[in-house]
């Protein structure tokens, strides 16, 4: 953001002096950036120094993602994630002090069960997390928890399309939406979510054309993973972008640095020179 501040020089006149502010972003800005056209960027985090680095890089958004039980904790899936994880992790997100907006996940079964658990477990990870909003995953049948959440002022972030807390309904991590009778439910489930009071939607594993669809039809930003170009922002694991997760690699992801073949090679070292007694030396040392 540019800030414009009215000045008088030594000699009495007046000067205008602009400059850049880096400050807390919030849900409004993602609404103004949809309006401007500008896209916005999302990353998951779930520790303090990823978090540090990619703020003072200008993420919008960092997410901290149920993903974590996949390439943080080793899982084959996001549903063993538990609340009090996320409340670990959010944490650990926040101490960076981060610039950018904190999203957290609302893992398995931390709001389908009942309104009352739903609140609960946001609230917690609003006030123990120190989150700024949650996500949670869901079309029109979960639009009432994402209204009751909403009432009690914690900020929604939706998600519809391949949602992965229900991968075993899907027989797995497949495309939504290839279908007509599919597309027009994954709309009415976008639909939902905004009317509900949601603030962004992810929009994850589906047609880029649905996805354009949904995104012109909606007021509020569409963040896509896997959705094409037309999303308002993207959405990547950072584990991901860093070729760090060695579990699967779709096709939606860019690896941008190969960071595996770095850490392997740094590794590799050390143990050989402890191996040789080449390191620790004396420089290294204490007198």
């Amino acid at each position: 953001m540019v800030v414009f501040v009215r000045l008088r020089n030594p000699g009495g006149a007046f000067f205008v002096w602009s400059c850049h502010v880096n400050r807390k972003k919030t849900i409004l800005d993602m609404q103004r950036m949809k309006a401007a056209a500008e896209k916005i960027s999302v990353l998951t985090s779930y520790d303090y120094p990823f978090t540090r680095i990619m703020d003072e890089c200008g993420v919008d958004v960092i997410l901290v993602g149920d993903s974590v039980g996949v390439v943080f904790d080793g899982y084959d899936n996001t549903l063993p994630v538990t609340i009090e994880e996320m409340i670990y992790h959010s944490r650990a997100v926040v101490r960076a002090r981060p610039k950018a907006l904190v999203v957290a996940d609302m893992p398995f079964l931390s709001y389908q069960v009942d309104f009352r658990d739903a609140r609960l477990n946001a609230g917690r990870l609003i006030k123990e997390g120190g989150a700024e909003a949650v996500k949670l995953e869901g079309g029109k049948g979960v639009a009432d928890i994402i209204q009751a959440i909403v009432e009690i002022d914690i900020p929604v972030m939706a998600h519809v399309g391949l949602t992965p807390q229900s991968i075993h309904r899907m027989g797995g991590y497949k495309v939504q939406g290839k279908q007509e009778e599919q597309a027009e439910r994954l709309l009415e489930d976008a639909l939902a979510v905004e009317k509900a009071g949601a603030f962004a939607v992810v929009l994850e594993g589906i047609p880029l054309k649905l996805a354009k669809k949904i995104t012109e039809e909606l007021t509020i930003p569409t963040i896509g993973i896997g959705a094409g170009p037309y999303c308002d922002g993207q959405v990547l694991v950072i584990h991901d972008i860093l070729g760090l997760c060695e579990k699967y690699s779709p096709k939606f992801v860019k690896k941008y640095a190969d960071c595996q073949a770095v850490i392997h090679d740094a590794v590799a070292s050390y143990i050989s020179e402890v191996k040789k007694g080449e390191f620790p030396t004396e420089g290294h040392s204490f007198n």
